[in-house]
């Protein structure tokens, strides 16, 4: 069949940008499925006349005309930076229900999307039980880790989409195109990207872009990324900057600020799937290829999986392909910012360089040398409340002043 127009339902939904980014290539979202309060409130706000249900695991049927499931099932037991807990963790075990539901109803066509990782977690335990799940189901599948920087947005950002079919091989669509990464190299001039909520075991170190928007941080509070400017200041992007950093439009986000903090969109964001990526996707499932894979090589599913792969009656291969299947001009991070950064805080500069002399990890000497200059010359912050100790003759209690 031409895929041309396909039909969605689109579960753990997020805010949409897997479906937002099918809709660009010309396909339609008949459901959407997400439980995330802040989330649901975009989605409705967004995709108004599109039905969301809100709980995956109360959801017993696809609606009639769906043709194609897309699923950025929860990562949270699969990110390096989470629990990894693998497909047993109880957020990620969810991914279970689209198997269900595919079950139910006879869908040709599944896109699913997660975090790299997944790939080597267990020794591949997590992709291994979602491409079993897929064969078991009559789906042949292809799978490639895709970077957002290939599609022209300073973000590194590197995800696993998996794509299945009923009908044919989706490898040729998947793996067919491939281009050199243009890696920028550091210079004076150039910002760089890091995460600030790190410094022992990291810093997502990204030259002229951002490292990846993430839902959380090791110091426990969604967050943004951090930037190290060309002037010697540490600064973070606007959120509306952040979404734009995702591919959505700037406020894309702010319906759930009705519901949450304002602060609490840096987790959903964070968590989105990138809208430019997720139309390449689309715009491949309708393409024409007659490619045929240049000497793949058969691996061992009882291992670590390549960063791509498809399966071929009962065989998985793998093939040489970057992360990049176009190459998209694009921006300097400096040029790409609209809106106003705000400088990071004397505690945060503070708490970054704590951690950061505590390691070993690898930075230029002169970064060092301006996160000094910049926590001197960064205002005092206000002095956070005290907590007065009250004792009474049943409990003690804290009491915040």
């Amino acid at each position: 069949m031409a895929n041309s127009s396909l039909h969605v339902a689109g579960l753990f939904a997020g805010i949409g940008g897997l479906e937002l980014g099918l809709a660009r290539a010309g396909h339609h979202t008949e459901l959407l499925c997400e439980i995330e309060p802040g989330a649901v409130a975009v989605l409705r706000n967004r995709f108004p006349k599109v039905p969301v249900h809100e709980d995956v695991t109360t959801l017993k049927r696809l609606p009639r005309a769906v043709n194609l499931v897309v699923a950025g099932f929860p990562c949270q037991d699969l990110s390096q930076a989470g629990l990894t807990k693998g497909l047993r963790g109880q957020q990620s075990s969810l991914v279970d229900h689209v198997f269900r539901l595919l079950r139910a109803s006879d869908v040709p066509w599944v896109v699913l999307e997660n975090v790299p990782f997944m790939l080597q977690l267990g020794r591949g335990n997590a992709i291994r039980h979602v491409t079993s799940e897929l064969e078991r189901l009559g789906y042949h599948w292809a799978y490639r880790v895709l970077d957002t920087r290939a599609f022209g947005l300073p973000q590194r950002r590197e995800r696993v989409f998996i794509v299945a079919s009923k009908e044919k091989s989706p490898a040729p669509l998947l793996l067919e195109a491939s281009r050199q990464p243009r890696d920028p190299i550091a210079a004076k001039d150039v910002a760089c990207g890091f995460f600030w909520t790190e410094g022992l075991r990291g810093l997502g170190w990204a030259v002229d872009a951002v490292p990846t928007l993430k839902g959380g941080s090791t110091i426990g509070i969604p967050s943004p990324p951090a930037i190290w400017m060309p002037d010697g200041q540490f600064v973070t992007p606007d959120i509306r900057d952040a979404e734009r950093l995702q591919g959505f439009d700037p406020d894309w986000s702010l319906p759930a600020a009705e519901v949450a903090r304002n602060s609490h969109r840096w987790k959903l964001v964070g968590n989105a799937v990138s809208v430019p990526v997720a139309e390449w996707v689309g715009s491949r499932l309708s393409a024409t290829t007659t490619w045929k894979p240049l000497l793949p090589v058969p691996f061992d599913r009882r291992s670590a999986w390549p960063r791509a792969a498809f399966s071929d009656d009962g065989d998985a291969w793998t093939v040489d392909v970057s992360t990049w299947p176009v190459s998209k001009p694009a921006k300097s991070i400096q040029d790409f910012l609209k809106f106003p950064t705000k400088p990071l805080s004397h505690r945060a500069l503070q708490g970054f360089l704590s951690r950061l002399s505590r390691g070993n990890l690898k930075r230029p000497a002169a970064f060092d040398r301006d996160l000094q200059r910049a926590i001197a010359a960064a205002p005092a912050d206000a002095p956070r409340p005290k907590l007065k100790r009250r004792t009474t003759a049943r409990s003690s209690t804290r009491v915040l002043r």
